[in-house]
């Protein structure tokens, strides 16, 4: 039971870790000497897929290899690295392409308060077009002055349908 649990809390300290390591290798790598890949990102070029979802590659080989290595060798705490990439991995398809940029038509009219901040701080981001003055590189954990402006536009909206 100690190890099951041991191994559980490795995959969530793994996960929240990742966001780290994802901040850092957007503002440094991909705003960096890999902008290359990640320009069409920020200047849309035609066609569904970008060079920036290369990415996925650069962090899908990471978890592939601890899940491989840590289940053919008995290596628990390794497979547990490999499972907090992964989900981390999951998680950020699904707010990266599917919720905030919307590649796919899943969940595209959501008024919840998160998910407008994440929207409002990545189109903060976006707003810059080259690698350089860039803003806002996390993905999951949002810097107060988005969850300000966010609470700002609902107390907004809120006295104007008040006055109606």
């Amino acid at each position: 039971m100690v190890s099951v649990l041991l191994n559980l809390l490795i995959v969530i300290a793994t996960f929240f870790f990742m966001e780290g390591v994802a901040w850092f290798t957007h503002k440094y790598v991909m705003h960096g000497f890999l902008w290359v890949l990640h320009k069409d990102h920020h200047q849309k070029e035609p066609g569904f897929f970008e060079k920036n979802d290369a990415f996925f590659l650069i962090f899908a080989i990471p978890s592939f290899l601890c899940l491989y290595f840590g289940a053919t060798r008995h290596i628990a705490w390794l497979a547990s690295i490999g499972a907090g990439i992964l989900i981390y991995g999951i998680a950020y398809f699904l707010v990266h392409d599917v919720i905030i940029h919307q590649r796919f038509k899943w969940f595209t009219r959501s008024q919840n308060k998160y998910i407008k901040v994440l929207r409002w701080a990545h189109k903060m981001h976006h707003k810059h077009l080259d690698k350089e003055d860039g803003e806002s590189f996390g993905m999951l954990i949002v810097a107060k002055k988005y969850w300000d402006k966010v609470k700002r536009d609902e107390q907004i909206a809120a006295s104007q349908n008040a006055s109606r």
